[in-house]
C-alpha cells in the first residue's frame, strides 16, 4: 500500500469515526428525551403527591427530613441543586436504586433502596417536585 493511499484509509476512517461518535450523541440525546430522564414538566395529581408524602415519611424523611430540610445524615431537597434542571426525575430513580457516592455534599453515601418500587419513586419524585415547587425551587440558575 502507497503513503498516499494509507493517509487517504486512515482519514476515512476518523471520517467514519467521528461519524459514529456523533451518531452516539444523538442516539443518547434521543434515548434520555424518551426516557424521562429530562426535568419533570408533568403535574403530579394529588393522590400520587399523598402517596409520595407516605413513602417519604417511611422511608427517605429520616436522612432527608420531614419536611426535606435535611438531616446530619442526608441533604435537603430543598436546595436549588435538587431543582429539576440539574437533579431530574431519573436522578432520583438511580440513587434509589444505585445509592449514591457523596458528591455535592459532605454526608456519607446513600444505600440503594431495593424495597422501593417504581411507583414507590414515582409517588415521592412527586412529592417532593411539589414541595418544591411550594417553596419556589424549580430552576437552578448554575446549571442553566
Amino acid at each position: 500500500m502507497t503513503r498516499r493511499r494509507r493517509r487517504r484509509t486512515v482519514r476515512r476512517a476518523l471520517v467514519v469515526a467521528a461519524w459514529v461518535a456523533g451518531l452516539g450523541v444523538v442516539v443518547s440525546v434521543v434515548v434520555m428525551a424518551f426516557s424521562g430522564a429530562g426535568p419533570s414538566t408533568t403535574p403530579a395529581d394529588p393522590e400520587l403527591i399523598a402517596a409520595g408524602a407516605e413513602v417519604f415519611a417511611s422511608s427517605c424523611a429520616a436522612c432527608h427530613g420531614a419536611n426535606l430540610e435535611g438531616t446530619d445524615s442526608g441533604p435537603s431537597f430543598l436546595d436549588p441543586i435538587y431543582a429539576p434542571n440539574h437533579h431530574a426525575d431519573a436522578a432520583f430513580y438511580r440513587a434509589v436504586r444505585q445509592g449514591v457516592v457523596p458528591h455535592h455534599w459532605n454526608f456519607g453515601p446513600m444505600p440503594p433502596r431495593p424495597e422501593l418500587s417504581n411507583e414507590d419513586i414515582e409517588a415521592v419524585i412527586a412529592f417532593v417536585r411539589s414541595r418544591q415547587a411550594e417553596a419556589g425551587i424549580t430552576f437552578d440558575p448554575r446549571h442553566g
